[in-house]
């Protein structure tokens, strides 16, 4: 699923670029993807077209978002989102959030589509993949640094 979804991230730069689903699957499979992997791909999208259907991004501001939680407030995992994202996809998510990349709604999609997704818990490199396709359903381009960062292996880094 997650090959069929990188594939619609890099030929389609915008969520309002790409076809409607039916046209997706045609083409997707007309590239050669595996019927099943295509279904999945196509569910998981349908999926973030119904979560992202109340949210719209202001025009001026991509970060101005409301309803704002406040200062104070305080996201709390339950214990099945917990253990499907693991402690690695938890750690993503606050780094994305403290780096004032990721506000709250966006965050609620990410956590609602990782849900959706295979894996127990879901790999950090596929919830890398989920964080991007929900900035590309909003043609939101992140910036430079947290684009080296979700698409960098960190497998290879070396800690200084």
């Amino acid at each position: 699923m997650f090959e069929v979804l990188v594939f619609v991230y890099e030929n389609y730069w915008r969520g309002d670029a790409c076809p409607e689903l039916h046209q997706l699957e045609r083409k997707l499979s007309a590239h050669g993807f595996e019927p099943d992997e295509i279904h999945e791909a196509l569910v998981w999208l349908d999926g973030l077209n119904v979560a992202a259907q109340n949210i719209t991004v202001p025009e001026e501001s991509q970060l101005e978002w409301s309803p704002e939680p406040s200062d104070t407030s305080m996201r709390v995992f339950s214990v099945a989102e917990q253990d499907h994202l693991g402690a690695h996809g938890l750690g993503f998510l606050a780094f994305l959030a403290s780096a004032g990349v990721l506000p709250a709604a966006l965050r609620e999609i990410v956590v609602d589509r990782a849900m959706a997704a295979p894996g127990d818990p879901v790999p950090l490199d596929a919830l890398k993949i989920i964080v991007l396709m929900v900035y590309w359903h909003f043609s939101i381009e992140p910036d430079a640094l947290i684009l080296d960062e979700l698409c960098d292996d960190t497998e290879d880094r070396v800690a200084h």
